[in-house]
Parts: structure tokens; C-alpha cells; sequence
């Protein structure tokens, strides 16, 4: 089993990279918002994989760029019943916008940020609760440092759930806020202050 790779990415399309291992090139699938933080073609990089077999199309490598994301990856495989490995990426790339909130929203039993924030349709919410709760930590190694950590991922979702309310789509209205949140430092936690500089970047005109 190939547990991880070191090379360098020579081909990246919408869902994998080709990783050059010494000549060898293995084909990578990521979720979307792993692949956007991989390198460009031409650098090199250090991936976790997985390796999965599928009746219909063979084996295939999955990567992470964590373990944290390959852990999860495995538990929502593993433990959500009907899911294989696709749609764990799939699920994953949701979990993504913030690890934080979506573990402690299962732990919590709290299924409306799933939907709200996630996009987790209210089965599928449901679902994800029943299956992971007890199984999943609540929160994230980086994300036990006190009530200020705990403030900024609060104020961080209720900022992207105001821009998810407001019509944009996810993936821009995560780089809107990671960007207002870098702009702040670390004592940044108010929700107003990130949705205002976040709108402003998202409507420039």
C-alpha cells in the first residue's frame, strides 16, 4: 500500500496531479480544496494517499496534504454507511471550509451548521451526525488553544453563512474571509468587521 509520495507535480487537472516519484508518475485524485493548495506544475510536494479499489474502474491513489485530512477521509469512508471512496472526497472538500466547526457541529449533534455552512443537504447532515459522533474529535489538535481560537472559528462561520445567505458561492467566499481574517491578526474575531472587509473585496465596484 502507498501510504504517501515526495515528487514533483508535473500535471494537475480539475480533481488529480501527476506526482513524479524518480521517474514514475502516479495519478493523485484530491478534493478541490486540497488540489487548489498543491503546488503548480513543476514544484515539489509531499502528499499523504490512499489507495482504493473500485470493482468497476480499478485502483486509484487519493491525497491529502495533512493527516488530519486523510484520517477524515478514512472515518467518513469507512464509517458513513453508502459512501465509498468518492464521495468521502467529496464530503471532505465540504468539511474543509473549517475543520473546526464541522467537528465540533458533529460532536455537537448541531445539524444545521452542516447545512447552512456546508451544504450538506439535511439527510446527508443527519446522516454524518449518527455515523461520526463518538468517533470524531470535537475539535482539531490547532484548535484547543482557548476561547480566542474558539471565537475566531465562530465568527469565522457566521460570516461565511451571512455570505452564503448572500448568494456567493463557497469557494469565493472563503477566499474573501481567509483574506479579511489575514488582514485583522490573530485578535480579529468580531463577525462584522470580517463580512464588511469580506464584501468589499467580493464587490471591488
Amino acid at each position: 500500500m502507498i501510504a504517501s509520495l515526495r515528487g514533483v507535480v508535473t500535471r494537475k487537472t480539475e480533481e488529480s496531479a501527476v506526482i513524479d516519484v524518480s521517474g514514475v508518475g502516479y495519478e493523485v485524485f484530491f478534493c478541490e480544496a486540497s488540489l487548489r493548495k498543491l503546488g503548480s506544475e513543476g514544484s515539489e510536494v509531499s502528499v499523504h494517499t490512499v489507495e482504493s479499489v473500485s470493482m468497476y474502474g480499478g485502483a486509484a491513489l487519493y491525497g491529502f496534504l495533512t493527516l488530519e485530512e486523510k484520517d477524515l477521509f478514512d472515518l467518513l469512508r469507512d464509517a458513513v454507511p453508502g459512501t465509498g471512496a468518492k464521495k468521502a472526497l467529496d464530503y471532505l472538500n465540504k468539511a474543509l471550509r473549517s475543520l473546526p466547526d464541522f467537528k465540533r457541529a458533529v460532536a455537537g449533534n448541531d445539524p444545521k451548521p452542516l447545512t447552512s455552512i456546508f451544504g450538506f443537504t439535511a439527510k446527508t447532515a443527519d446522516k454524518l451526525i449518527s455515523s461520526l459522533k463518538g468517533r470524531i474529535p470535537d475539535l482539531p489538535a490547532d484548535a484547543g488553544q482557548g476561547a480566542a481560537a474558539s471565537a475566531r472559528h465562530g465568527a469565522y462561520a457566521r460570516a461565511f453563512s451571512a455570505l452564503a445567505a448572500l448568494g456567493f458561492r463557497a469557494g469565493e467566499a472563503k477566499a474573501a474571509l481567509d483574506a479579511a481574517a489575514a488582514e485583522g491578526g490573530p485578535e480579529n474575531v468580531d463577525t462584522e468587521t470580517l463580512l464588511k472587509r469580506a464584501l468589499k473585496m467580493l464587490s471591488p465596484g
